[in-house]
């Protein structure tokens, strides 16, 4: 991953890989009860050999499992992000392109609009997620089987169908907030919002199989994403299969994106924000931008968390505004460069 890079692009992939572990220190250490980066590392040990200290119990039962849930839904979103530029070869795409954010929020909405007051605890979660992760692959099939036809698969097609698959899962999500109660109506937008509250060994271990599916998986497809911005037909001419390329990653970003939604809510502009950022600092080739892209997705989220959890103690904010807050000026000002330049 590494060893092929330019030195630059080598420097921004170490100092990720050596701040990433950092930020857990600190994010570990960060809540009601502030821990010192000593005192964090002696609760995980403390964790790991069974003593259940004061530090123990605050840092295995509540903030380990939540921070390590955001650095692996960060590395899934953001590496998914990377996929879906390359893909649609547009820097400013987002996972959400392909309808499996708007279809995954669509399902937890049923989800918590049939069960109603029967989501209690660890079960009303499961129904919830459940729930999520079905919403977005059924929009992804949807829109995948719009886009294909006898000549294949159009990403122009697959783009304008998933706008308007997203289109009318927000339209179908509206009319459930019209009909719901005040508490339903709460428990939808909350959701929405975003959060990593809910972290659990169960949820941190779906999470980690999912990363190390899809981020693991990813990087194989640097190669043929790489000759995708030339364009397709480039492509072809290439050798690269073109077809099995965008479905291969259709379905990798439709598992990783559904899986974060039905874990923790819709979490806006780390798809988006994250690799453009990456790209413009190491440049457009794969091999690196998608590994950087994991990397830095993994800080940010942790970050925004940890500033969820201590900006208005004891009162934690959702995630989703956080990372908005974060994500919008960036956002803006990329555009303003792109402006300046000339870039279009």
């Amino acid at each position: 991953m590494i060893a092929h890079a330019p030195v630059a692009t080598r420097r921004v992939l170490w100092g990720l890989s050596l701040l990433l572990p950092v930020i857990l220190v600190v994010a570990i250490g960060s809540g009601a009860v502030t821990l010192s980066p000593g005192e964090a590392l002696g609760g995980v040990l403390a964790w790991w050999r069974g003593e259940f200290s004061q530090a123990g119990v605050i840092v295995a039962q509540i903030r380990l499992p939540r921070v390590l849930l955001a650095a692996l839904i960060g590395a899934i979103l953001a590496s998914s992000g990377a996929a879906m530029q390359g893909l649609f070869r547009n820097p400013l795409a987002d996972p959400s392109l392909i309808g499996v954010t708007a279809g995954a929020s669509l399902g937890a909405s049923i989800a918590i609009v049939a069960a109603g007051a029967g989501l209690q605890g660890l079960s009303g979660i499961t129904v919830i997620s459940l729930g999520a992760f079905a919403g977005g692959l059924l929009a992804v099939l949807l829109v995948y089987r719009l886009a294909s036809s006898t000549a294949g698969t159009s990403v122009a097609t697959m783009l304008l169908a998933g706008i308007a698959i997203s289109a009318l899962a927000g339209a179908v999500g509206n009319l459930l907030e019209f009909h719901a109660d005040s508490e339903v109506l709460r428990r939808i937008s909350l959701w929405r919002m975003g959060g990593l509250d809910g972290a659990d060994p169960t949820r941190l271990a779906f999470a980690a199989a999912v990363c190390l599916v899809v981020a693991g998986s990813l990087p194989l497809f640097a190669t043929p994403l790489n000759a995708l911005l030339l364009g397709e037909s480039e492509a072809r001419y290439l050798g690269i299969d073109v077809e099995r390329t965008k479905i291969a990653l259709v379905v990798l970003v439709a598992v990783g994106v559904g899986a974060s939604v039905a874990l923790a809510g819709t979490i806006a502009f780390v798809g988006l924000v994250v690799p453009h950022i990456m790209r413009l600092l190491i440049g457009p080739d794969h091999r690196s931008l998608i590994p950087a892209s994991a990397l830095a997705g993994a800080i940010l989220l942790v970050v925004a968390d940890t500033l969820a959890r201590v900006v208005m103690a004891p009162t934690e904010l959702p995630v989703g505004i956080v990372t908005a807050i974060i994500g919008v000026p960036f956002f803006i000002s990329l555009l303003r460069q792109r402006a300046q330049y000339g870039m279009r």
